[in-house]
């Protein structure tokens, strides 16, 4: 499972269902215009045969069967056994996976003719921070705790969808 979510496109697809939205291919396609239909109906294939992405409706359309597809998200979460099972090459993949789709959504926010980046409140930042291990123990927990309330928001008026990359690693050896 780890391998199918260690791929930029795959990433960012997950990304486009988040909310609990249920898509259509050409739909998923306006989100991800940069993207050729050949490589999203190809990566959307791959979602639905592993489980990831479940049809919840058929349509026929100009003769076609289009698909609407939601993201099973339980399945799209890497456990902390199978963190722990990654080679140090898997976890560079999957940062490297992970940052190529962070780049590629920020570039199609930034190309959109609405992008405001001050009044969308966007931020990139480094901050380097000397923590003990209970202290950073400490701090992932009150980050979950945070953020969980707001996992399952749905769409609705008034609201948007933000993506939120938070990304911590140590950056020096330990003395």
């Amino acid at each position: 499972m780890v391998d199918l979510l260690l791929h930029p496109v795959r990433i960012r697809i997950v990304h486009a269902f988040a909310g609990g939205r249920s898509l259509t291919t050409a739909e998923l396609g306006e989100h991800l215009p940069d993207v050729p239909k050949t490589t999203l109906y190809r990566q959307v294939g791959i979602l639905a045969t592993a489980g990831l992405l479940e049809v919840v409706g058929e349509q026929r359309v100009h003769g076609a069967v289009e698909r609407t597809y939601r993201l099973d998200r339980a399945r799209t979460r890497i456990s902390p056994q199978e963190a722990a099972a990654m080679t140090i090459d898997d976890h560079r993949d999957g940062f490297a996976a992970a940052m190529g789709a962070l780049l590629a959504d920020f570039s199609a926010y930034l190309d959109r003719p609405d992008a405001d980046p001050t009044a969308d409140m966007v931020g990139y930042v480094q901050i380097p921070l000397w923590l003990s291990a209970a202290e950073i123990t400490a701090m992932a927990e009150q980050l979950r705790a945070m953020l969980l309330p707001h996992m399952d928001n749905a769409p609705e008026p008034g609201r948007r969808l933000y993506l939120l990359s938070p990304i911590i690693f140590p950056i020096d050896q330990q003395p």
